[in-house]
C-alpha cells in the first residue's frame, strides 16, 4: 500500500481554504450591497401596493433588490479591482492582506458577469409578468396560479430572445457551425446576447453622460448654497410666502372664485410651498463660510473632473491612433500586484477611480434629466411596483457596462477581466475610435452650450435685468393687430 503524498494533500488542502475563504468574502460583500438596497428600495416603494398583494410585492421587490444589489456590485468591481491592485503593489507580502488576491477579484468579476445575465433575462421579467399576472381563466386564484402564468410567459419570452439572438449571430456570423448548434446556449447565445444588451448599455453611457455632465452644475447649484450675488433668497421666501397666501385663501373661500377649484391640488400646491419655505429658511441661515466657499470650490471641482474627463478621452484618442496597445481587451491572467495601471502610481489610480465615480453619477443624473426617461424618476414612498423594476432594470444596464464604458474611453489601463474582455465589438478599431469621438464632442457641446446659457442667465439676474418688463414674443404680433383694428 502506497504512503500518501502530503505535499499534494497540503496544497489541495491550501486550495480548498482559499476557495472557502473567497465564497465567504463574496458573500459578505453581497450581504452588505444586498441590505443598502433593501433599505434603499423600501424608501421609494409605494405602501398602498403591500396592502392588497402583499405577498407578490414583497416577492418582487426582493427580486429588485437582488438585481439593484448586483448593480451596485458592478458600479464597484473596477474601482474595487484598482484599489487591490496598488494595495498589492504598495504592500505585497503583508499577512493580513493576503485575502486580497487576482484569483478572488477574478472571481468577483465572474460572479457579477453571471448574475447580471441572470437578473436581465430571467429575474426582473419574472418580477414584472409576476406583479403583472392574475393567474389562468378557469384556474385557482391565489399566488400558485400566478407562478404557473408567469413561468409560462417567461418561457415564451425566453424562446423569443433566443431566436432572435439566433438569427442575428447568424446574419453577423457567417460560421455555419454557429447556425446549426442551437444547444451552445451557455458557452456562445448567452454571451452574445450579453454582449448585445452591453453594447447598448454603452450607447446609453454616450448619451446620458455628457448630458449628465453638463446637468451636474445646476444640480449642484441646487443643492448647494449661492453666494449672495448669485441668489437673493429673501425675494424667493417673500415670493413663497405670497404665493402660499393666496393658495390659503383660495381653499379658505371656495366660493369666491366662479371656476371649479380642485382642492386636492390646492392642498398639495401649499404643502410643495411650506416645503420650498422651510428649505429656504434653511439656506439663509447658512454661514459665509458655507455661502462664500462651498459654492465656489463645488463648482471648481465639477469643472476639473469635468475638463481632465475630456482631456484624458482627447489624449486617448491619439493613443488609438498610434499605438495599438490603446485598444481595451481583456486580460488573460488573474495575477495582480505586479504592475501600476497609471503612469503616476497611487495618486493616478485614486484619480481613476475618483472620475470613474464621478461619470456614473454624471450618466444617473443624464439619464433621469432626459426627456425620454424622466418618467422612470421615482418618488418617495409613491414608486409603483412595476416602476421599481423598471428602474432596476435601467440601473443594471447603466452599471454593468460602466467597466466597458471605462476602459473604452481610457480612463484606466486597467483590462477587462472574466467575460467582459469577450465581446467582439471591443476590437473593432473603428467603433472604439468614432465612440471616443463622439463622446468628447458630445460633452464639449453640452458643456459650451450649459455654460454660456447659464453665465447668461446668471448675469441677468445680477443686474436685474429679469425684474424689467421686456416684452414677450406673442406680444409685439397682437399689438400690431389692436394697431391694425
Amino acid at each position: 500500500m502506497e504512503a500518501p503524498d502530503y505535499e499534494v494533500l497540503s496544497v489541495r488542502e491550501q486550495l480548498f481554504h482559499e476557495r472557502i475563504r473567497e465564497c465567504i468574502i463574496s458573500t459578505l460583500l453581497f450581504a452588505t450591497l444586498y441590505i443598502l438596497c433593501h433599505i434603499f428600495l423600501t424608501r421609494f416603494k409605494k405602501p398602498a401596493e403591500f396592502t392588497t398583494d402583499a405577498t407578490v410585492n414583497k416577492i418582487a421587490l426582493e427580486l429588485c433588490t437582488f438585481t439593484l444589489a448586483i448593480a451596485l456590485g458592478a458600479v464597484l468591481l473596477l474601482p474595487f479591482s484598482i484599489i487591490s491592485n496598488e494595495v498589492l503593489l504598495s504592500l505585497p507580502r503583508n499577512y493580513y492582506i493576503q485575502w486580497l488576491n487576482g484569483s478572488l477579484i477574478h472571481g468577483l468579476w465572474n460572479l457579477v458577469f453571471l448574475f447580471s445575465n441572470l437578473s436581465l433575462i430571467f429575474l426582473m421579467p419574472f418580477a414584472y409578468f409576476f406583479t403583472e399576472s392574475e393567474g389562468f381563466a378557469g384556474s385557482r386564484k391565489g399566488v400558485l396560479g400566478r407562478v404557473y402564468e408567469t413561468v409560462v410567459m417567461l418561457m415564451l419570452l425566453t424562446l423569443l430572445v433566443l431566436g432572435m439572438v439566433w438569427v442575428a449571430s447568424a446574419i453577423v456570423d457567417k460560421n455555419k457551425a454557429n447556425r446549426e448548434s442551437l444547444y451552445d446556449f451557455w458557452e456562445y447565445y448567452l454571451p452574445y446576447l450579453y454582449s448585445c444588451i452591453s453594447f447598448l448599455g454603452v450607447l446609453l453611457l454616450l448619451v446620458c453622460t455628457p448630458l449628465g455632465l453638463a446637468r451636474m452644475f445646476s444640480v449642484t447649484g441646487k443643492l448647494l448654497v449661492k453666494p449672495r450675488l448669485l441668489e437673493d433668497l429673501e425675494e424667493q421666501l417673500y415670493c413663497s410666502a405670497f404665493e402660499e397666501a393666496a393658495l390659503t385663501r383660495r381653499i379658505c373661500n371656495p366660493t369666491s372664485c366662479w371656476l371649479p377649484l380642485d382642492m386636492e391640488l390646492l392642498h398639495r400646491q401649499v404643502l410643495a410651498l411650506q416645503t420650498q419655505r422651510v428649505l429656504l429658511e434653511k439656506r439663509r441661515k447658512a454661514s459665509a463660510w458655507q455661502r462664500n466657499l462651498g459654492y465656489p470650490l463645488a463648482m471648481l471641482c465639477l469643472l476639473v473632473l469635468t475638463g481632465l474627463s475630456v482631456l484624458i478621452v482627447a489624449i486617448h484618442i491619439l493613443e488609438l491612433l498610434i499605438d495599438e496597445a490603446a485598444m481595451p481587451r481583456g486580460m488573460q491572467g488573474t495575477s495582480l500586484g505586479q504592475v501600476s495601471f497609471s503612469k503616476l502610481g497611487s495618486f493616478g489610480a485614486v484619480i481613476q477611480v475618483v472620475l470613474i465615480f464621478y461619470l456614473m453619477v454624471s450618466s444617473v443624473v443624464g439619464f433621469y434629466s432626459s426627456p425620454l426617461f424622466r418618467s422612470l424618476r421615482p418618488r418617495w414612498h409613491d414608486t409603483a411596483m412595476t416602476q421599481i423594476i423598471g428602474n432596476c432594470v435601467c440601473l443594471l444596464v447603466l452599471s454593468s457596462a460602466l467597466p466597458v464604458f471605462s476602459r473604452t474611453l481610457g480612463l484606466t489601463r486597467f483590462d477587462l477581466l472574466g467575460d467582459f474582455g469577450r465581446f467582439n465589438w471591443l476590437g473593432n478599431f473603428y467603433i472604439v475610435f468614432l465612440y471616443n469621438a463622439a463622446f468628447a464632442g458630445l460633452t464639449t457641446l453640452c458643456l459650451v452650450k450649459t455654460f454660456t446659457a447659464a453665465v447668461r442667465a446668471e448675469l441677468i439676474r445680477a443686474f436685474g435685468l429679469d425684474r424689467l418688463p421686456l416684452p414677450v414674443s406673442g406680444f409685439p404680433q397682437a399689438s400690431r393687430k389692436t394697431q391694425h383694428q
